[in-house]
Order: structure tokens, then C-alpha cells, then sequence
């Protein structure tokens, strides 16, 4: 364990605005959160699915900004699946139009707050419209220098594997990868989310135990989190809770000797 001088100054910074028990020396450096519950959130209510959607958003800005004022490095969601578009087409009608709409409104306030956000998946079958918002929001946040906000569109793990083994197959093929030094870090460099450490805590919301190909590679050695919380009803206190549960845990990467942190993983 590091000791508290050798805490550096931003350390210093964010463990002022910690919760009372969370030691910010074993906080996770990012945190994956599989945002389930929407839809049974809003039949709960007696809402439509609509309704659900948009209050989940209410909680996603908040759980950025708790993750962006405690100190983490990266948040990545899972906004949108491959399968998604098999829902009602009304629903994902729906859902492009709440994207685009929440995007145009928030940008101001995500590069203010010095947020970079970046759209992973494949973003070529979104709408023009949110296409161009998108790489928009990515060019003008790029330069942040404060929380990664990852949100994963149109995304799927298994397709996100597909794809990276036909690039270095595309490339050796072309003779400029020697497929004999394919390796680990030659393969997680093709990754959507290469610029980033991988997550050291997945967050499944709604109760579900079940990694819904979300983020194959880069989860095989988080710590897994499920709450029974619907997504829409996530705050602070669930977040802390995840937390909690998280520096809670013994992490060893396979060895014997714990690791407290992912990038001293071997």
C-alpha cells in the first residue's frame, strides 16, 4: 500500500470531496456501469418506456459528475447495444432523437467542465444528424484534460473483437504487422478503447448478472458490482456503495499478492 506521503496533490484534491469511508488511494481509475432498469423503472410508475429513457439520463449526469468530482480517471457507459436496434422501431427512433437532443444540450456544459467525450462503436449506422453532433462533441472536448466519458453506441463486443483481428490480419496481409509479434498489447492497442486503462470496476444495474457482450476484453479483470437499483434511481448513495464494495475486494490479477493498482497489473 502506498502510504499518505507519497499522496500526490490532486490526490490531495479529490479526497476533500470524498465520502466519509472511501479511501482515495484505492478508488478505480475507471468504472464501466451497464445502465439496465429504464423500461421497468417506468412501468413501475405507470410511464412509458419514453419516460424511463429520460430519466435515466437525469442519473448518468449525475453519476458523471460525481465520478468527474471523486477523482476517476474514465467512465464508460453502454448506451446502446448492436441488439438494441431488434426494440420497437419507436424506441429507437426515440432513442437517436435523445441522444442528439441531450448531446446539443449538455456540450457547453461538458467542455466547461473540461470532460472529454468520446462516442465508441459503430457510429457509421447512427443518423447523419447525431453522426455529425458526435464528431462535433469530439473534436471540441479532445483537448480536455479531465474525465474520459466514454459512451458506448451501437456497440458490441463480440463485433469489437471481429474487427480489431481484421485489422492486424489486414495488416500483416500487407506485410506491415509480423503476425508472430501479435501479442496482448499489439491486440489491445486496436481496441475502441486503447487510450484508456481497462475498467477496474463494472457496475450492472437493475439486478441482472450478466455481461451482455459489453467490453469482453477490456473486463477480464474488473471487479463486477450488481445492485438491484433501477438505473433511473442511481445516485450517490448507490455509487458510494459500489465504491465501498469495490476497495472491499482483494485484487491479484491471477498472483498471489494484492495489486492496488490496474496499471501494476501483470
Amino acid at each position: 500500500m502506498t502510504n499518505s506521503s507519497s499522496i500526490t496533490s490532486d490526490q490531495k484534491h479529490f479526497a476533500q470531496s470524498l465520502p466519509e469511508g472511501l479511501d482515495p488511494l484505492r478508488t478505480p481509475e475507471h468504472i464501466a456501469v451497464i445502465m439496465d432498469g429504464n423500461g421497468r423503472w417506468a412501468k413501475a410508475r405507470g410511464l412509458s418506456r419514453t419516460k424511463g429513457h429520460i430519466a435515466g439520463v437525469d442519473a448518468l449526469k449525475a453519476t458523471l459528475r460525481l465520478c468527474s468530482d471523486w477523482g476517476l480517471k474514465a467512465l464508460t457507459v453502454y448506451a446502446f447495444s448492436t441488439e438494441n436496434w431488434s426494440r420497437p422501431s419507436e424506441e429507437v427512433t426515440f432513442l437517436m432523437a435523445l441522444f442528439q437532443r441531450v448531446l446539443k444540450r449538455e456540450l457547453e456544459a461538458l467542455i466547461l467542465q473540461e470532460v472529454r467525450i468520446r462516442f465508441l462503436g459503430d457510429l457509421d449506422q447512427l443518423p447523419g444528424q447525431l453522426q455529425d453532433l458526435i464528431t462535433e462533441a469530439t473534436v471540441l472536448t479532445s483537448g480536455n484534460k479531465g474525465i474520459h466519458f466514454n459512451v458506448c453506441t451501437n456497440y458490441g463486443g463480440r463485433r469489437e473483437l471481429v474487427k480489431v483481428a481484421q485489422r492486424l490480419a489486414e495488416k500483416s496481409v500487407n506485410g506491415d504487422l509480423d503476425p508472430s509479434l501479435i501479442d496482448e498489447n499489439v491486440f489491445a492497442a486496436e481496441l475502441c478503447t486503447a487510450n484508456d486503462v481497462d475498467p477496474d470496476l463494472l457496475i450492472r444495474t437493475s439486478g441482472e448478472r450478466r455481461l451482455s457482450n459489453f467490453l469482453l476484453w477490456q473486463l477480464a479483470y474488473a471487479e463486477i458490482h450488481v445492485t438491484d437499483v433501477l438505473w433511473p434511481d442511481f445516485d450517490k448513495s448507490s455509487l458510494l456503495k459500489a465504491l465501498l464494495d469495490y476497495q472491499s475486494r482483494s485484487r491479484r490479477f491471477g498472483g498471489l499478492q494484492q495489486i492496488t493498482s490496474n496499471r501494476n497489473k501483470t
